[in-house]
């Protein structure tokens, strides 16, 4: 573990970074996510950001809450950092507006 940060740590950080996209992108349609270069660059950003603090949570962690598909977490991560010109903005919105709020629910609880 880093420094001594824990489960809780990397949590607290996926929750801070899913609300931010959250908020950020409430009642938003894919056509203006696509246009607003500045808000679809930050919500790609914490994307990124969730992935690299859920990579670094532990595997007992990630087995004992299978039912968030961790793999596909790190998965949009890879595709956001190694094919960033290439995103199906399709594939983003649909996180942003149906995977995140899932994802907050089950945070909140954990």
């Amino acid at each position: 573990m880093d420094n001594g940060k824990d489960d809780g740590y990397y949590l607290s950080k996926i929750l801070t970074d899913v609300s931010f996209v959250i908020a950020h992108t409430q009642n938003i349609t894919l056509e203006e996510l696509s246009e607003n270069e500045v808000l679809l660059d930050s919500v790609m950003f914490r994307m990124v950001q969730i992935a690299e603090s859920a990579s670094k949570l532990t595997a007992a962690f990630k087995k004992e809450h299978g039912i968030v598909d961790w793999q596909a977490i790190n998965g949009m991560r890879n595709r956001i950092v190694h094919d960033y010109g290439r995103v199906d903005l399709s594939i983003i919105y649909q996180t942003v507006t149906k995977d995140l709020p899932k994802l907050k629910e089950f945070l909140s609880e954990s």
